[in-house]
């Protein structure tokens, strides 16, 4: 896939989530605008699902990237707030509103054999009572926060624990 493939729209929606992110790691403010960099390979986009209590987060196990927050490749023509709510949907059967701030705009490879692509993890907030739909062969499940995951990205554990703190202290004011 090539930069052509993105229209004007999708990378200035990309551009605006990532200046929007509470944090950005691995140069992910400087990705899309770089010579011969992103986006050359599809973006991804993930939700970071709390429950309204922000005690727990939800996760699908993925075949092979262990427990991780729904999400994946956002397809042509759709921004990565689409992506990540229909990603979101099809993985849990939650359809709801992202809220504004996406938490982590990251560059890294999903798979050891792929180049490194932009990701935005967005966030949202759902009521745990509500049923969970899980695509067929990935699980989903509750997890709380104050228990470990083994998930492909290990640092990710943390960036969540830290935004479900920093979403409690904001509600707190």
């Amino acid at each position: 896939m090539t930069r052509d493939v993105f229209d004007h729209r999708v990378i200035q929606a990309a551009a605006a989530d990532v200046r929007l992110a509470r944090i950005q790691v691995d140069g992910a403010d400087q990705w899309l605008t770089s010579d011969g960099a992103g986006p050359s390979e599809p973006l991804a986009a993930e939700v970071w699902v709390f429950d309204e209590a922000l005690a727990r987060v939800l996760l699908v196990h993925h075949r092979w990237r262990g427990w991780v927050p729904p999400g994946g490749r956002v397809e042509p023509g759709e921004t990565p707030r689409e992506g990540a709510r229909r990603e979101l949907f099809e993985e849990t059967g939650i359809e709801v509103e992202l809220l504004p701030e996406p938490a982590a705009a990251t560059v890294r490879s999903y798979h050891p054999e792929w180049p490194a692509t932009l990701g935005l993890s967005f966030v949202a907030i759902v009521d745990a009572a509500k049923p969970l739909l899980a695509e067929s062969g990935q699980p989903a499940a509750w997890t709380p926060l104050d228990e470990d995951w083994a998930g492909y990205f290990p640092e990710d554990a943390s960036r969540v624990r830290q935004h479900a703190r920093w979403l409690h202290e904001v509600s707190a004011r």
